[in-house]
């Protein structure tokens, strides 16, 4: 008879592969959902196929859109790439909002090459503008024309989009624009024609692109402010897709700077137009298309930086295990031979912290990917009620989107609590009311989205560098397994892709603190809560304190003044409201990542295949939130201190009353015996010659800061655990089996 093991015999499990597909999908939200199974497959195969080919046999090293490199479009067109934007009665194969397939597609191409899934990404871009804004007859013409075997001509097309201006400093103001719209004919009853001048900086798929979503201003008196407009290259006119850019990075994607000086009719207004007292006004302004656009379309930059970081897990063990075999002092079955550099801590920790960073900004790209999916119906039914109820005009709208604000927060402070009966109908009420939910959406997507972009690309990229270097010189060599190098030089420009890492914090700034949004971010911090009690080592319990300690530094910032009386969370104030975002973004993606692994622990189970191995799958994830939760949790308290702290003056010698005076305390000696020492050791003192302590000032006084400070010894107290969570997921790294080669070539 077998006897039971003792507790304290009992070994932890340990994680034995990478996670697979049975895993990610779990994690991911795409279990149940076949038709983003077979999305990743086809981008997989088109990635770790010619795309990892073109790669290894040095296409990278060229700048001109080449032959070679034109077999990538022929790939996404045969396997479902390109299709995968369009509706299916565009062509397409997925129905309704396609964020998360989108996200998923990029991902599995930037896991070898982003300049690859930029590609891609750069002709879904192009479409965008029309499929967020376009008339309906704009959608179907397009959609259908860039669907493979759908448009009438036969031949697939492929689109740009043109925005940025050969400015200085290009990119970081959307609102300056260099591109020029004009009436050149307007016959009596006919569709007016336009001439369009544009030119282009830094623009993709140019090498290649038949059509291009522009925009332009006006500069005439019978057209109105701005919009944007689809040219193509049959139009008469200049169509010159410009000289390639000579970039560094993303070479399997084609950049150039083009001219265009064509004459179009104006239905090719993206959205557009009606005619008052004889003047052209399109529908929507360029800044609005533009605004719909990218809140969806930076996700997917932001989770091919994440690609990279996951992707390097794999040829770092490989490396760390390989390193010493070949000498004569490590045999077959030794330590030396089987783990090489994995026998050490360092080593093992940067790849945690690596593979933990991985994890946390993937988690954040997929759950914004999916928020969108679920924020765009309540986009669309928010616009049929403005147009229901005949509300138009930005003032006429603003106005009853803050009237929804009360009811969205009541909404919230109701879905926590325990209801009574009334609470429960109103509840019911609010759940069912499209404008509410609209706004309670919206609140999120105008944080995660920026918050995204930022942490993934900017951190990210950080990361990615350490990457590199745990490979040794192998990092920055032309065959390092993985690409390596060549995905960290690539990081950089992703970084700087739809708005710069000030672009984000800027837009940050505003948005993180809209009421409806705080009052989400209360609830969790208590869902949080609840999760430490039966899952206490995630992490969650840590983050809960960071984001509780974010929060009365947010608050008190927005009140707060500096020594001079200036106000301190103010627009131009970047040094308050920046830190601010970016401290933020570390707590979102590291919630992210503990829902993430929740969600495994919970469907986990039902996935018969995963079997005994699940045990180990969700400890380790388990660990990889704890540590990223303490190193959040470090971050947004470094951040916080500095802040809360930073803009006082530090007290002077001459400021009495921070100090005590010697003569005085001597003479209180005969009422309080033994004051005078006291106050010496634990105290400002001032002697009666004028010396004091060698420093800056008296020590700082903590009046008003009580709470900070509490919060912030609770926070430090929370870290307890988290080193201990790092060493077992360390352990776990070494344990894990990994394939003799890379599934795609050197």
């Amino acid at each position: 008879m077998k006897t039971k093991q003792p507790d304290n015999e009992k070994t932890t499990p340990t994680i034995k592969t990478l996670p697979g597909d049975d895993i990610r999908q779990i994690m991911w939200r795409f279990q149940d959902r076949y038709e983003l199974q077979m999305a990743v497959q086809s981008a997989r195969s088109v990635a770790r196929g010619i795309v990892a080919r073109l790669v290894a046999e040095g296409q990278r090293k060229s700048h001109e859109w080449t032959k070679e490199k034109n077999e990538i479009l022929e790939a996404f067109d045969a396997s479902g790439v390109t299709a995968a934007f369009m509706e299916p009665h565009q062509g397409g194969y997925i129905e309704g909002p396609k964020n998360l397939a989108l996200a998923l597609i990029a991902f599995e191409l930037a896991w070898v090459d982003a300049g690859a899934a930029t590609a891609t990404m750069a002709g879904n871009l192009a479409l965008a503008p029309i499929y967020e804004k376009g008339t309906q007859e704009q959608k179907d013409l397009y959609m259908k024309r860039c669907a493979p075997g759908h448009s009438d001509d036969g031949k697939v097309w492929r689109g740009s989009f043109v925005l940025t201006e050969p400015l200085p400093y290009v990119g970081v103001d959307t609102g300056v624009l260099g591109g020029k719209v004009r009436v050149s004919q307007w016959d009596k009853d006919k569709n007016p024609v336009l001439q369009v001048e544009k030119r282009g900086r830094f623009i993709t798929n140019m090498g290649y692109a038949n059509f291009v979503t522009a925009a332009v201003e006006s500069d005439d008196e019978k057209i109105k402010g701005t919009c944007m407009v689809i040219l193509e290259q049959g139009d008469p006119g200049i169509y010159d897709p410009g000289t390639p850019t000579l970039k560094l990075v993303h070479q399997l994607s084609s950049t150039s700077d083009p001219v265009f000086n064509l004459k179009i009719p104006a239905d090719r207004i993206i959205g557009g137009y009606t005619v008052q007292d004889g003047v052209i006004i399109p529908n929507f302004s360029h800044s609005e298309v533009i605004e719909a656009v990218f809140r969806r379309t930076r996700v997917t930059a932001a989770i091919m930086t994440s690609a990279k970081l996951l992707s390097a897990i794999e040829p770092i063990i490989r490396y760390q295990r390989g390193r010493f075999r070949g000498g004569d002092s490590g045999a077959p079955g030794t330590p030396r031979y089987e783990l090489g550099l994995q026998m050490k801590e360092d080593v093992l920790h940067r790849l945690i912290d690596i593979w933990a960073t991985g994890e946390a900004s993937t988690s954040l790209g997929f759950a914004t990917a999916r928020l969108f999916d679920e924020y765009d119906p309540y986009e669309k039914a928010k616009d049929e009620l403005f147009q229901e109820q005949e509300i138009k005009g930005m003032r006429a709208k603003m106005k009853v989107l803050k009237a929804a604000q009360k009811k969205a927060i009541e909404y919230i402070s109701l879905s926590k609590k325990k209801r009574t009966d009334e609470e429960e109908a109103k509840f019911k009420e609010l759940e069912g009311d499209r404008l509410t939910q609209f706004i309670i959406k919206d609140s999120l997507t105008n944080v995660f989205c920026p918050a995204s972009k930022l942490w993934n690309t900017g951190h990210g990229v950080n990361t990615m560098r350490e990457a590199v270097s745990l490979m040794g010189g192998y990092g920055i060599t032309e065959d390092c397994p993985g690409f390596l190098a060549y995905k960290w030089m690539d990081g950089q420009l992703e970084a700087t892709y739809e708005g710069p890492e000030a672009v984000q914090r800027r837009q940050l700034s505003v948005t993180m603190t809209d009421e409806v949004f705080l009052a989400q971010f209360r609830n969790w911090i208590y869902e949080l809560r609840r999760i430490a009690e039966v899952r206490p080592g995630t992490g969650a319990c840590t983050l809960a304190s960071a984001m509780e300690l974010w929060l009365w530094s947010l608050q008190h910032l927005l009140k707060a003044k500096d020594s001079e009386g200036k106000a301190l969370y103010h627009g131009q104030r970047q040094g308050v409201t920046f830190p601010m975002a970016d401290a933020l973004s570390w707590l979102l993606a590291s919630r992210a990542q503990i829902m993430d692994t929740i969600e495994l622990e919970i469907k986990g189970p039902e996935n018969s295949t995963l079997g005994e191995d699940l045990e180990g799958y969700t400890q380790f994830f388990r660990d990889l939130c704890h540590v990223q939760a303490a190193r959040s949790a470090g971050e947004v308290s470094r951040i916080c201190s500095e802040l809360v702290f930073g803009y006082n003056a530090h007290p002077c010698w001459n400021e009495s009353e921070r100090t005590y005076k010697a003569e005085d305390l001597d003479g209180m000696e005969c009422l309080m015996p033994g004051i005078s020492g006291c106050a010496r050791s634990v105290s400002d003192v001032v002697e009666s010659d004028g010396s004091h302590a060698f420093k800056a000032g008296p020590c700082v006084c903590f009046e008003g800061l009580e709470a900070f400070i509490q919060l912030r010894k609770k926070l430090d107290g929370c870290l307890t655990g988290s080193r201990i969570a790092k060493d077992r997921a360390s352990q776990s790294a070494t344990q894990i089996m990994i394939p003799e080669a890379l599934d795609y070539p050197m």
